[in-house]
């Protein structure tokens, strides 16, 4: 049963791809536009659906949450380098505004912490 987890991230991921590939040459760009966002956005629709509708077998549900947790990590890893290898090739420019962005979201942590709390003891 494993492997209708296996199966059902694959779809959704050649389902993204797709999706990514043709708005990549909508847009007039040499890459895939979004099919990662977009497979994994119907990864979660189908996990829903499917769960909703009580079509999901234990060990089914183990194999897709086990790969979609495993698959966030390799592509937020993935795209990161390529940012990096992007901004560094791109001059001072690029590389400045990675770094004043990361630097915000570090601050903007305790800033969204704060009001998480705050909407929790209400």
């Amino acid at each position: 049963m494993k492997i209708y987890g296996v199966s059902i991230l694959a779809l959704c991921f050649l389902a993204g791809h797709i999706i990514g590939d043709y708005l990549g040459k909508v847009f007039h760009l040499s890459g895939n536009l979004g099919g990662v966002g977009f497979a994994m956005l119907f990864l979660i629709l189908l996990y829903d659906f499917i769960k909703r509708k009580n079509l999901l077998h234990e060990e089914t549900e183990s194999g897709i949450l086990f790969w979609s947790k495993m698959y966030i990590p390799v592509v937020v890893a993935m795209s990161a380098s390529q940012n990096v290898k992007a901004a560094l090739s791109g001059g001072w420019v690029a590389l400045l505004v990675g770094i004043i962005a990361t630097v915000a979201c570090y601050l903007l942590v305790p800033v969204f912490s704060s009001i998480s709390q705050k909407k929790q003891i209400k």
